[in-house]
């Protein structure tokens, strides 16, 4: 059942981020969804903050993807630039979703059953804007 959320700053939205990251394992993969400005990365930032990420974390939309070191590496993919995911090549995920790796995909629209087909999908995450800095965070 879906769990909703209000965030009423990016710190609130980071320890959201942070309490589902504690329920992670390797090989997991949240999917994570919202408007542009919705506050997707600094939900990431915050989970991987919390799963020990020391680097900066931004949002990879021109790299697809990155990878962070992290006693589970963490990985950050960032599919907004891809159109069709199956028209792909069919490795491009092959890099971030790892059995050894907890992952964070932004903008999953279209991907969802793709990247359920290469990984574990563990939670899925829709952020709303809400006036402000408020967000509404929908996790199931």
């Amino acid at each position: 059942m879906p769990r909703r959320l209000e965030s009423k700053s990016a710190a609130q939205t980071e320890a959201i981020g942070a309490e589902v990251a504690m329920g992670l394992s390797p090989g997991d993969v949240v999917l994570v969804e919202g408007e542009l400005g919705a506050g997707k990365t600094t939900f990431v930032r915050g989970a991987s903050r919390a799963l020990g990420v020391k680097a900066i974390v931004s949002s990879p939309t021109f790299t697809i993807g990155q990878r962070y070191p992290a006693p589970v590496p963490v990985a950050h993919v960032d599919l907004f630039r891809v159109g069709d995911l199956g028209s792909e090549d069919p490795d491009l995920l092959d890099e971030y979703l790892r059995p050894d790796t907890i992952a964070f995909v932004e903008w999953p629209q279209g991907a969802e059953s793709t990247v359920a087909s290469l990984a574990r999908v563990a939670r899925h995450v829709k952020l709303e804007h809400a006036g402000g800095d408020k967000r509404i965070v929908e996790l199931s």
